[in-house]
């Protein structure tokens, strides 16, 4: 039950926008609101800013986009003034520099940290959003607007026995800010997605001992990471204005070219120099070496057949390089880039456990049980990734008009369904940044994030000034939209494969794949076509009359 008590005299405060999370998405938000002289708040459950990257501070987290455009573009004054030190920004980083940013712009006043959103209910009468608080303290916005993000809801599997653990455990979306030591300790890492292939390298230059325990054998390929060299830098922010168009016009929200050539035009040797040539050079070089990759799926095999042989290249062991072979398509899971992580398989204190052919069954209080064994560990690292896309907004209690929660909307995720992933019928003036159904995760986020955020912008500007009350999308467009992205899906490998994408990490969730796959660049023409149709699609009211 929400308490009613508000914030000031019993009578809860009045914004035009709230805006939920202080990351990438909120802190932009919140600039371009302000800038448009809406009144803003935005509530942060962290001590600071950053989001994902105030929380994910685990041993080697570094993001996997460059760092030249792993930020915002919409100032060119910001660019100029801030340097990236390598190629691939850890996690230290960029969160120093999403500091420098809410400091430069003085976004910090109008943001209150230490608070987490509850639930969000809109009311009809007064066409407004009620915002509950965790302490049980309200406010009122006109707009509502999720930046809460798309990865920000870590998954504790429900292990038995975790509570009797006498050590240390600890999740890589919720690290603790003051160092983990590790030295002379018996580590155990559970999953080998994209956080435990970051730190299981880190985690076994310091422990003891580490054993991993692997459900799926991942496909990785190397990062490459290097220092920036000051000529490369001055190079990068001389062609500021080249860069940002190309990020907005591209495939995925960086300039890098997807090779306009199918990967069985080429004859073994072509295709074997070609793949050597982007191993060694790192990051997207590799998935982005043949265009059909992600949707033939011999032109697939080639590629995972590569990479399969560099793992038994690399890897000593010859059972150990085997349980490390992956199996699905390459490139449907969250491609992964790496710094020496097939290499650490060939330390003495690292260990590679199983779990599908010896599954988890409890954890003891001195460490864990498997089916055919019982290892005694100091410390636990879960790498068990998040409650992708819809995790987020589950966790706030959203009910639209007439009450309906979005979670019973979206059948609990069973039939998610968004205009252009921001917006969904029956809930007015809701937008949600890189929702489900938008490219989200599978571009560039700074990029898919302005992109967003200036969208918002500018639709709420359209109605301040037409004096419209509410936006809605309309039940018909979201249907269409839903359809399209289920057919641009299809007509890939993705939905072929159990991963966070399709909800298949967390157990019981319903199987969908809430990514727009039509290209970034695609996307923004889509939705710029919209807002140039007077926001086609969309119902607005004013006086609570339909004039759209």
């Amino acid at each position: 039950m929400i308490s009613q008590q508000s914030d000031k005299h019993n009578q809860p405060t009045d914004y035009d926008a709230v805006v939920i999370g202080a990351g990438f998405s909120g802190l932009y938000m919140l600039y371009r609101l302000r800038n448009a002289g809406l009144t803003t708040q935005v509530y942060e459950a962290g001590e600071g800013v950053g989001g994902v990257w105030y929380w994910n501070r685990y041993p080697g987290a570094r993001c996997d986009s460059e760092s030249i455009y792993y930020n915002y573009t919409f100032s060119k004054e910001l660019y100029e003034e801030w340097t990236w030190t390598s190629r691939f920004p850890e996690q230290q980083e960029i969160l120093r520099y999403l500091n420098f940013v809410a400091d430069k712009f003085d976004l910090r006043r109008d943001i209150q940290f230490n608070t987490r959103i509850s639930a969000a209910h809109y009311d009809e009468n007064m066409n407004k959003w009620k915002i509950y608080k965790d302490d049980g303290t309200s406010v009122l916005a006109t707009y509502f607007i999720s930046g809460a993000g798309c990865l920000s809801t870590a998954n504790v599997p429900a292990f038995k026995g975790l509570d009797d653990f006498k050590g240390e455990w600890y999740h890589t979306g919720n690290w603790p800010h003051e160092k983990v030591d590790f030295k002379g300790k018996q580590v155990g890492v559970i999953g080998t997605g994209s956080s435990g292939i970051q730190s299981i390298p880190a985690i076994a230059g310091e422990a003891d001992h580490l054993i991993v325990f692997q459900r799926t054998p991942q496909y990785t390929v190397p990062a490459r990471n290097h220092a920036y060299d000051s000529s490369f830098i001055r190079k990068a922010k001389d062609h500021y204005s080249e860069i940002r168009k190309q990020l907005f016009e591209s495939v995925s929200g960086i300039p890098e070219k997807l090779r306009d050539r199918s990967a069985l035009e080429d004859t073994p040797e072509e295709r074997e120099k070609i793949y050597e040539e982007a191993w060694e050079k790192g990051g997207f070089s590799f998935p982005l070496s043949y265009k059909d990759i992600t949707i033939n799926e011999a032109a697939n095999e080639t590629a995972a057949n590569f990479i399969r042989s560099k793992i038994k290249d690399t890897v000593n062991d010859p059972n150990t390089a085997e349980k490390l072979q992956p199996t699905y398509y390459y490139g449907t899971k969250r491609p992964i880039f790496d710094t020496n992580y097939y290499e650490t398989y060939n330390r003495e204190n690292v260990t590679l456990v199983d779990v599908k052919e010896t599954p988890i069954e409890e954890i003891t209080p001195q460490g864990l049980r498997t089916r055919n064994a019982d290892y005694q560990l100091d410390s636990l690292v879960f790498a068990t990734g998040y409650d992708g896309m819809t995790g987020p907004l589950f966790k706030i209690d959203i009910r639209g008009k007439e009450g309906l929660s979005l979670r019973r909307k979206w059948e609990n995720g069973a039939k998610v369904r968004t205009y252009l992933g921001i917006a969904t019928a029956g809930f007015p003036n809701f937008f949600m940044i890189t929702g489900p159904e938008s490219p989200s995760v599978l571009v560039n986020m700074p990029t898919a994030i302005e992109q967003h955020v200036d969208w918002i912008t500018d639709c709420i500007c359209y109605l301040q000034k037409h004096n419209l009350d509410t936006i809605e999308a309309n039940v018909e467009a979201e249907e269409s939209w839903s359809k399209h992205c289920k057919d641009v899906a299809d007509a890939t490998l993705f939905p072929k494969t159990d991963s966070w994408y399709t909800g298949a990490n967390i157990a019981g969730k319903p199987r969908g794949f809430l990514i727009y796959l039509g290209g970034f660049g695609t996307y923004g023409q889509i939705c710029n076509k919209v807002a140039a149709s007077n926001y086609e699609g969309f119902n607005m009211t004013s006086s609570q009359k339909v004039v759209y």
